[in-house]
């Protein structure tokens, strides 16, 4: 049996009773996490020209609705809008291993298919953890710095195949068929890092379409449409043509053990993961140390290899962000905000701070390095190493192996919930956030998903 085949034996084969109780409580965690920031995303700029076009072209009475806005569409184009928002902030959690955001792939796909199939909350749970384990395999399987390096982006190449993983397990599809939507997916696959480039926001894109398309994927698996039951280890299948070093042995080994939902990290900082430890490590001199920065000469960063074209080069590029995604992919802006605000967090990628003289000035004091020493665990670690050198030449330093919010250095419940809020607190009423997390913390006794969809509607909801 070909690695294709096999995925899709597998993710038939995963019921809410054959899951663990802390992969159950992972789930859960894991989806308030990714509503919080799906729901926040609705307010972003990048948004809003989704919503002007569902609005002006698919919004109708019986749709899937749409969490924080008054629309309601066809499935498809509700995951759509679901990934564009939730990927639009830099908050949505990260998979270290595979370099990929799993949530905004599998979860928009698996609420807007819950959604027109009645799925139970037990049901929407083991379709998160099928799709989780099936992008993140694959991501681990491609070698994510050799994807990258291709100019593809793993969230939405391994995105695609996680969101028809969990459509085609809510649409009660069988093997066949669930074999059949992971060989349509893999025609689908697409998302290019030239993003970088200008910050354009095709990168939030990427969240949206790889749900979109595996819905749709699912929806012609289910009439009969078929796809290369090949499509992940076959000679022109998805691991040889997208990376030139990938590894086709890994996608199944240790298979759901554990899941992959357990290897999950949540962001506590509003940026690009390659920037989260070190930023850790600022906050912590910062702090220990009594530091203020105007006594800062110089900010020496090692940054992991895999990450450098992302946030660290070219250094005068970094130092200079123009837009906010910009900033988010800027190694120096998030180490300057760190320093001025004592935090990384929404509110401090603004255009207000991208155009600070203060920002700026401090901008120009980071320096950005490969370090080999960090590199000799990765990706199964995310090490980050700070110098902060003050004016009279003191030096002071730090180091973390696991950034906050990793599986090693979590997140608690009730950092989560507390993180859920802060995000929610300019669309939904306290009584709302409750409503919200009340249904998530007791999503399995759920039985219609729908319930807490209808929940998250904003009836006075703009797109102006």
């Amino acid at each position: 049996m070909g690695i294709t085949t096999e995925i899709a034996r597998l993710c038939n084969s995963i019921t809410f009773e054959s899951l663990p109780e802390e992969v159950i409580d992972r789930s859960k965690y894991l989806l308030l996490d990714y509503l919080g920031v799906a729901i926040r995303g609705t307010k972003t700029e990048s948004s809003l020209p989704i919503y002007r076009y569902l609005a002006a072209n698919h919004n109708h009475d019986s749709g899937v609705p749409v969490p924080a806005t008054s629309l309601r569409v066809d499935a498809p184009y509700a995951a759509l809008a679901l990934g564009i928002s939730a990927h639009s902030l830099e908050l949505d959690d990260v998979v270290n291993e595979a370099s990929l955001h799993p949530a905004v792939s599998v979860i928009s796909a698996a609420l807007s298919a819950a959604y027109i199939c009645n799925s139970s909350g037990q049901e929407l749970i083991a379709a998160i953890v099928a799709g989780y384990e099936t992008m993140i395999k694959l991501g681990i399987a491609l070698d994510p710095a050799a994807h990258y390096k291709r100019g593809f982006h793993p969230t939405a190449t391994c995105g695609t195949f996680g969101a028809g993983i969990a459509s085609a397990k809510l649409f009660n599809l069988n093997q066949k068929q669930i074999a059949d939507t992971l060989g349509i997916a893999g025609s689908q696959a697409a998302g290019s890092m030239e993003f970088l480039t200008d910050g354009a926001y095709t990168k939030r894109f990427h969240a949206g379409w790889s749900a979109h398309s595996g819905i749709i994927a699912t929806a012609l698996a289910r009439e009969g449409f078929t796809g290369p039951n090949t499509i992940i280890e076959g000679k022109f299948g998805f691991l040889h043509s997208y990376s030139l070093s990938s590894d086709p042995d890994k996608v199944l080994k240790r298979w759901g053990e554990p899941y992959e939902v357990m290897n999950t990290s949540i962001k506590p900082h509003a940026c690009c993961r390659y920037k989260q430890g070190a930023i850790d490590c600022i906050l912590k001199l910062m702090k220990e140390h009594a530091l203020s920065a105007d006594s800062i000469k110089k900010i020496n960063i090692s940054i992991l290899k895999a990450g450098f074209a992302l946030v660290a080069d070219p250094p005068e590029v970094k130092r200079s962000p123009a837009s906010i995604v910009d900033a988010q992919f800027s190694m120096p802006f998030g180490a300057a905000i760190a320093i001025l605000h004592g935090n990384a967090f929404l509110d401090q990628y603004s255009m207000v701070n991208i155009t600070s003289d203060a920002v700026k000035k401090i901008m120009q004091k980071v320096s950005c390095l490969e370090n080999p020493l960090i590199e000799t665990d990765f990706p199964k670690k995310w090490p980050a190493q700070v110098e902060i050198i003050t004016e009279d030449n003191r030096k002071f330093s730090a180091t973390t192996d696991h950034p906050k919010g990793d599986p090693e250095n979590p997140l608690s419940w009730d950092e989560i919930i507390v993180k859920f809020r802060d995000l929610v607190a300019p669309v939904l009423s306290r009584g709302e956030q409750d409503t919200i997390i009340a249904g998530v913390r007791d999503l399995e006794n759920m039985t219609g998903v729908s319930e807490l969809m209808d929940t998250m509607i904003v009836k006075n909801f703009s797109i102006n």
